[in-house]
């Protein structure tokens, strides 16, 4: 079983390693420690499984799920997480992910979550409630927030992150391979969907939405 790290701390993918290494049935085949390069690496690599962070400079690990998925539909993804709040887990299964391991238990529960997604099943740390995690699914986090987060485009989710990270206009162009101006269109077509007046009310947005953590 061949299996792609994602993870912006090399500590933890170096943990993540050892302890998935000490199994013969899989192998690490590659690392990455961004949502961004996790793109390109899937791609080249074809990983089987791919083990995602959350909280990732430039491209975090939801959205790269729904790109990966998107593109790879057969890849299946475990995101490991901080965070036990529902709302996080709700967006990590609606981008497609297979799994969701906390990070605190992940070196004991990450083995257990590799063998369910390999037989096609959800896996979910025990400490998430299962039920209301089916119960999200069915009718959706009622925040505002979450409501305009649906109707956001990937290129959306993207400039949001950028901007919440502080990145300038031409930073951004040369990120995402646009031009300043199409950045600018995005930026004033984003704050009308979200009704945001200040820039600094992306990084709040970017907060709720799990997309940073700081």
């Amino acid at each position: 079983m061949r299996v792609l790290l994602v993870d912006d701390h090399a500590i933890v993918r170096q943990g993540l390693r050892s302890l998935i290494e000490s199994d013969d049935a899989a192998k690490v085949v590659g690392e990455a420690e961004n949502g961004r390069e996790a793109l390109r690496l899937v791609e080249k690599l074809a990983p089987a499984i791919t083990i995602m962070d959350i909280a990732m400079p430039g491209l975090n690990g939801l959205e790269a799920a729904r790109q990966i998925k998107e593109r790879f539909p057969k890849i299946k993804i475990i995101i490991l997480s901080m965070h036990v709040e529902d709302i996080y887990v709700y967006q990590a299964l609606k981008a497609g992910a297979d799994g969701y391991v906390l990070k605190k238990s992940a070196f004991e529960e990450l083995k257990l979550a590799l063998d369910a997604v390999k037989r096609g099943e959800i896996y979910l740390s025990p400490s998430v409630s299962q039920v209301l995690i089916e119960e999200f699914l069915k009718i959706g986090p009622s925040s505002d927030a979450f409501r305009f987060a649906e109707k956001l485009t990937p290129r959306e989710r993207e400039i949001i992150q950028l901007l919440a990270e502080g990145k300038s206009r031409s930073e951004m162009a040369q990120t995402l391979s646009i031009s300043p101006k199409t950045v600018d269109r995005h930026r004033e077509n984003l704050k009308e969907k979200l009704n945001i007046q200040k820039e600094t009310e992306f990084l709040h947005f970017a907060r709720i939405m799990g997309i940073v953590n700081y």
